[in-house]
């Protein structure tokens, strides 16, 4: 990347490919191409390279291989978890619980089972963003069978106690499921201390290809699948593996596991610096921490900024600060994330709001430079 690119501090959006990722990928690229249903040696190798992925994601969030299912991304993974539990087991009861502040890929599949018949009940979360376990306690009737609550929140990294909501869950008699899109690979992501049913991964956000992600369902867990033909993984889902991006997801999650928690220092060490810079910056009242405080990726900082507008911030420094919004202001209305909504987050901070994530590629320098064109941007509006 050219010398003169904006500092990237958007990770939570996608991050780049790792080096070790590419190159363990770019053997099948230009030659092992075989499919792996195929009994030849070129089926094979093929076979035994996918196998190979899933042990490496198994390992990493400690389930047994046969648990991982290959899929198209983060999105699949949580379509296949909640509509395929949903359809599943509609004997067993159609009511579903949630929290406001999930990403689309669980809210729109919910909605799309509320119009199937479905009862969907959307928690909400305090002014941290964090689920009280004794509302889930509360919200469970006779029918739930499947709660699906994130394992941490995109916009403001909040981290919910899974393991805690998880044996609520059980309680009753319904399955957990967590969308862990944001965590592997910044904080422990362990199925068997979690108590998690279903977990979805997505490979773009641990430096993998975009494209890739899978699905941890818990022996036991049955699923209606979400597409028909082949008796591909385990016939869960069909098509021919992607072996190329399996390759570069399943390397990439053995690095999650290797480098945990030298990167989890890492991160926090760097977001720490950038809201302190901040803070120092500019006057007191200037910003406004969304998210818990302490259970909080280490990598995320979300930060409202008094009486600003987000999208004019983003326009001013974007040429050298690449950040994401958490609103969007127009002429005539301001449109405030679901998330900093369901917060309540005050509206002279949610309409200025910033997402903050760094990564590995980020360094004190960066930090530092991102912190005056900042503060110097806010200043002048």
């Amino acid at each position: 990347m050219k010398e003169t690119s904006p500092i990237y501090l958007d990770y939570n959006a996608t991050t780049p490919i790792a080096k070790e990722v590419a190159d363990e990928m770019a053997p099948y690229l230009y030659g092992y191409f075989g499919n792996p249903s195929s009994s030849h040696s070129y089926g094979v190798k093929a076979r035994m390279t996918v196998e190979k992925a899933r042990h490496q994601i198994a390992d990493a969030l400690r389930s047994q291989p046969s648990e991982i299912v290959f899929t198209s991304g983060g999105t699949e993974s949580n379509n296949f978890a909640i509509r395929g539990y949903a359809l599943a087991n509609r004997d067993k009861g159609n009511h579903i619980i949630t929290s406001q502040i999930e990403h689309p890929a669980v809210l729109e599949v919910c909605r799309y089972l509320e119009n199937q018949g479905f009862l969907v009940t959307y928690l909400p979360v305090d002014q941290y963003g964090l689920v009280n376990p004794q509302s889930l306690e509360e919200a469970f009737t006779p029918n739930t069978i499947l709660v699906s609550i994130m394992h941490a929140n995109n916009e403001v990294g909040t981290i919910q106690p899974i393991q805690e909501l998880a044996e609520i869950a059980h309680k009753h008699g319904a399955s957990l499921h967590t969308d862990a899109a944001q965590t592997l690979g910044k904080i422990p992501v362990d199925v068997q201390e979690l108590g998690v049913d279903m977990l979805s991964i997505a490979g773009h956000k641990l430096y993998a290809p975009k494209g890739i992600g899978a699905l941890f369902i818990r022996n036991g867990t049955v699923l209606e699948k979400l597409m028909y033909g082949a008796d591909h993984e385990l016939n869960r889902r069909p098509g021919t593996e992607n072996v190329l991006e399996i390759v570069g997801l399943g390397k990439a999650c053995e690095i999650a596991k290797r480098d945990l928690e030298k990167n989890m220092d890492h991160f926090k060490d760097l977001r720490d610096h950038l809201h302190k810079g901040l803070q120092e910056s500019l006057p007191e009242g200037s910003l406004l921490l969304n998210g818990h405080p302490e259970l909080r990726l280490p990598n995320t900082l979300s930060l409202g900024f008094y009486k600003k507008e987000a999208n004019t911030l983003i326009a001013q420094i974007s040429d050298r600060v690449a950040v994401s919004a958490g609103a969007a202001c127009h002429s005539e209305k301001i449109n405030i994330s679901n998330v900093l909504q369901a917060m309540r987050v005050p509206l002279d901070y949610a309409m200025g709001t910033l997402r903050f994530s760094v990564g590995r590629g980020t360094t004190i320098e960066k930090i530092d430079r991102s912190v005056e064109i900042i503060a110097a941007s806010i200043r002048a509006q």
